[in-house]
């Protein structure tokens, strides 16, 4: 037994009876994480103690409200079979939305972006009714800040674009003032993005 490396992602889906992996660890499940971590966090109805097993970290988060139909509290969650055992994981549209909900859950801004251009498409209709179910204005500019870098790869209609749009903050808002104090006005978001996000500068150049 103490030579056995348990699977993390068996380990966090049977941590609660609720248990949803989520934010960067469903990147990681998906395979559309740019890097491994060793926090894994899952998502649960009850508030759970983070602890440490075989070198992994295991974070729960309760469970995020959104308004939403009655019929559907709890969209966007899949199950999915996983070296023979079933585990319950947010979907990919559903992570791409939590992830830019919040940032850090997400292994940061750097991370962030480099992870969701792994992502070769997603359903487009899922991703802005999800978004739209928070009823936050900076949710929504955020995630159509980035389906409009993505427009082009995943094929987004200027319909969605519009319709989150609408919703965006209609005073300039920075995308994060305290790790990004300063940066570019980008419309029609109203978001201050910092020049490293807007031109990519961690990039190797070619």
């Amino acid at each position: 037994p103490d030579e056995q490396v348990v699977d993390p992602y068996l380990v966090a889906s049977r941590l609660a009876d609720d248990a949803v992996i989520a934010y960067h660890s469903a990147l990681q499940f998906h395979g559309k994480a740019y890097s491994l971590h060793h926090r894994h966090y899952y998502l649960a109805k009850q508030r759970l103690r983070p602890f440490s097993f075989q070198g992994q970290e295991y974070v729960a988060v309760t469970q995020p409200k959104t308004p939403g139909a009655v019929d559907d509290p709890d969209p966007g969650i899949e199950q999915i079979s996983h070296r023979g055992l079933s585990v319950r994981v947010t979907s990919l549209e559903r992570t791409l939305v939590d992830v830019l909900a919040e940032p850090d859950k997400g292994g940061g801004w750097e991370e962030l972006d480099r992870s969701l251009e792994m992502i070769e498409f997603v359903d487009l209709d899922a991703v802005v009714d999800y978004t739209l179910r928070f009823q936050n204005a900076a949710i929504a500019a955020r995630v159509g800040y980035y389906l409009e870098r993505r427009q082009q790869e995943w094929m987004v209609d200027a319909t969605y674009l519009e319709r989150l749009a609408s919703c965006a903050p209609r005073q300039p808002r920075y995308l994060d003032r305290r790790r990004f104090p300063s940066g570019r006005l980008v419309k029609p978001w109203n978001l201050i993005i910092p020049p490293s996000l807007l031109d990519r500068s961690w990039e190797e150049p070619e």
